[in-house]
């Protein structure tokens, strides 16, 4: 348990108030008093209307569920149904057509197009990984993964020379369409003796020449082709290439959310802690490698020079930084980093109102988070983040066009108690509740001068999705809803009404994670169905994911495919408002055995790490023992899908422990090999947190994990 000090008649956790006052306040002009005075402000006027909001939304659910309940055993009238949410306020009026006025963006949200990482804030290491994978070696994504099909794996016992040849072929197949050369067959073609500037099909692709080294731009990312005749690649390569380096990650969600198990004041210092080091740019991790001691710290700026004929450049390489020729320029070395707020519903035990309640943790995450990247646009540490003087960050969860705007008014209250300019904090609207991407307009308009940032994401939607219609009937497989008609009109319509309200250019449109990180052959084949929909950023598993699926950026060019996106209608709220239900469908006891022990062994394997060792993000066995990378949000669609049948008696009780009991089994055997697992059994904490999820799963807020996944984590902690 924390012990607590007062500040402005607040109760802080010491370990909270400790490092606010030594370390997040250190430099940036601000007193302790003025902050903590500020914070008992902002809980006072936002603490209130949070808790209105949540009511709302509560309140809202009640009358959808009574709708569902008074017509049960009729068929679906939709047009009644879309009737009534209008008239329950669930559905608002369009705003009148209107473009968004963000100013003072980084050109990796507004103007670039590119991959995003999303990676959890209590680890360090991968937080670091995460930041330094804006570049990524081309021929290591290649051979270390299965993305070359129809190509062996390396064999054991170092270098694979067969396989190194086929990554090679590889690389260059994708430079010839990506900087195409002329008067040659190709850069496969090329030797020693050539210069490579002579080839180009259009020189002004050639931004900087570094050494022997190469820098080439194509559809506003950089591609260095290095070339090294010592290096024992570079040696056995004809023209000397010892590597083909792509600018990847652009953009990085550093996340205080879903992939992490912060559930009280020690949690969320470790996690403020990490953003801060981010923030000056002096974090480091150390740890243990082949007996060594290892230290990894933020990659620098990288420096080049514009070749003699460089100038400025046309339309077709529009993102691309405009030199003078001879002149000196960097690029970042790092991703962009956004900070992912929890959303409204949760509170957190480090900061006590004067009644003895937690205050709400979003509020909290909104003061702290910004005050830690006040030493960033201060210029307090060694390395910059925004060169734009903007703190991003990302908010979920929120529930339609009130929440938005009370956001907004949130961060300007924030922005006043840290003496910023209006608009300096830009919010990421993450289109994952129903009621936001069916009010969608309407909440980009309420945060019109901030917005940065709008993503669809599958998971947490689709858990939407099943709770707010959970008295509806009973829900189609999990499987299945990928192919649902709502799912469909929720993907287009998140672009065509990002791009209808003026995102283009100002801001990103984004698409969901790849979960498998060892499946890199399937995410090339399919995820490059993301920029063809227009959206500029996609969430990827790894840095080295994030190298390949920037290929897919170089194949389409998303701000051109916006132009020929242009006249597709938008769909329209029939299709999003259709119910995922299984109608007249009748399971086998065997589909119904399969779909429960699908379910219930996704989250017992996910639920047992978050609970025992704090771990809310990691590379979890599904059922096929794929490694899938699983948060909270995968949670949510399991455990609503077992509550949802369960209410309309597609199961019982009975199938659904019997799922969990064999499913425990299964999942002490995938975890066999790790030190700190203990078997799952009835009377462990972990396992009764995955059966509350399921069996109390109807009357959580939302369908949401959180609190049962809190009350459980902090009992095992007071335990320990």
């Amino acid at each position: 348990m924390s012990n607590y000090v007062d500040r402005a008649g607040l109760q802080v956790a010491k370990v909270l108030a400790d490092f606010v006052e030594a370390k997040a306040l250190a430099g940036v002009g601000i007193t302790p008093d003025a902050l903590w005075a500020g914070l008992a402000k902002l809980l006072a006027e936002f603490a209130p209307s949070n808790r209105a909001l949540l009511g709302k939304r509560e309140d809202l659910q009640a009358q959808i569920d009574a709708w569902h309940f008074a017509r049960a055993g009729q068929p679906h009238d939709a047009a009644a149904y879309q009737a009534f949410l209008t008239e329950i306020g669930y559905l608002v009026p369009e705003p009148a057509p209107f473009a968004i006025g963000t100013t003072n963006v980084d050109p990796e949200v507004a103007t670039m197009a590119g991959p995003q990482l999303v990676v959890p804030s209590l680890n360090d290491r991968f937080v670091l990984n995460a930041a330094n994978a804006r570049w990524g070696s081309l021929y290591d994504a290649l051979y270390g993964t299965d993305a070359l099909v129809g190509v062996a794996p390396a064999k054991p016992g170092g270098y694979d020379v067969e396989r190194g040849a086929a990554v090679v072929a590889a690389a260059k197949a994708f430079l010839d369409e990506a900087v195409p050369l002329v008067g040659c067959n190709g850069w496969s073609d090329l030797s020693c003796d050539d210069d490579i500037d002579v080839f180009l099909l259009d020189r002004r692709q050639l931004i900087a020449r570094k050494g022997k080294s190469y820098l080439f731009c194509h559809n506003g990312l950089h591609i260095e082709v290095v070339i090294d005749y010592d290096d024992p690649i570079g040696k056995t390569d004809p023209a000397g290439i010892a590597d083909v380096i792509l600018e990847a990650a652009l953009t990085t969600i550093v996340d205080l959310e879903d992939s992490v198990a912060a559930v009280d004041a020690e949690d969320k210092v470790a996690a403020y802690t990490n953003w801060l080091g981010l923030m000056r740019g002096d974090l480091t991790a150390s740890f243990q490698k082949g007996g060594k001691t290892m230290t990894r710290a933020l990659e620098a700026d990288r420096h080049y020079r514009a070749p003699a004929h460089a100038g400025a450049l046309d339309a077709e390489l529009r993102h691309a930084p405009e030199h003078n020729g001879g002149s000196t320029f960097t690029l970042p070395g790092r991703s962009l980093l956004f900070v992912r707020n929890v959303g409204h519903l949760m509170t957190n035990p480090a900061v006590l109102l004067a009644d003895g309640s937690e205050a709400p943790e979003g509020i909290l995450d909104a003061l702290f988070t910004s005050l830690c990247a006040l030493h960033d646009l201060k210029g307090l540490g060694p390395l910059r983040n925004s060169r734009a003087g903007s703190i991003y960050i990302v908010k979920p969860k929120m529930h339609g066009p009130e929440e938005c705007a009370f956001t907004n008014d949130l961060f300007d209250a924030v922005e006043d108690v840290l003496g910023l300019a209006r608009h300096t904090i830009k919010i990421g609207v993450m289109d994952e509740e129903r009621r936001t991407s069916a009010n969608l307009a309407a909440c980009i308009h309420a945060v019109r001068d901030r917005i940065v940032f709008i993503n669809t994401g599958f998971l947490d939607r689709t858990g939407d999705e099943m709770h707010t219609s959970m008295r509806a009937g009973p829900m189609i497989r999990k499987g299945d809803m990928k192919k649902s008609d709502w799912i469909t009109a929720y993907e287009a319509r998140n672009v065509q009404i990002g791009l209808a309200c003026g995102l283009d250019g100002k801001a990103q449109i984004g698409k969901g994670m790849w979960a498998a990180p060892d499946m890199m052959a399937d995410m090339m084949a399919q995820k490059i169905g993301h920029p063809l929909t227009g959206a500029n950023t996609a969430w990827v598993p790894s840095p080295t994911a994030a190298t390949l699926h920037a290929m897919h950026y170089h194949k389409v060019d998303v701000f051109a495919r916006r132009t020929e996106l242009a006249d597709v209608p938008t769909p329209g709220l029939d299709k999003l408002l259709t119910l995922p239900l299984a109608h007249g469908v009748n399971w086998s006891e065997a589909e119904i055995r399969k779909e429960l022990e699908n379910n219930a062994q996704g989250i017992l394997g996910y639920v047992v790490r978050w609970i025992d060792q704090g771990i809310g993000c990691s590379k979890v066995p599904d059922i096929h023992d794929v490694g899938l990378m699983e948060d909270r949000a995968t949670l949510r669609i399991s455990s609503q899908h077992i509550a949802n049948w369960l209410l309309h008696g597609v199961c019982t009780e009975a199938q659904a422990d019997a799922a969990f009991a064999a499913m425990a089994k299964k999942v002490d055997a995938q975890n066999a090999g790790d030190p700190a697992y203990v078997p799952l059994t009835p009377d462990r904490l972990a396992y009764q947190a995955a059966r509350a999820l399921v069996f109390e799963g109807v009357t959580q807020p939302s369908g949401y994990t959180e609190p049962l996944l809190h009350a459980y984590r902090r009992k095992l902690k007071a335990a320990a």
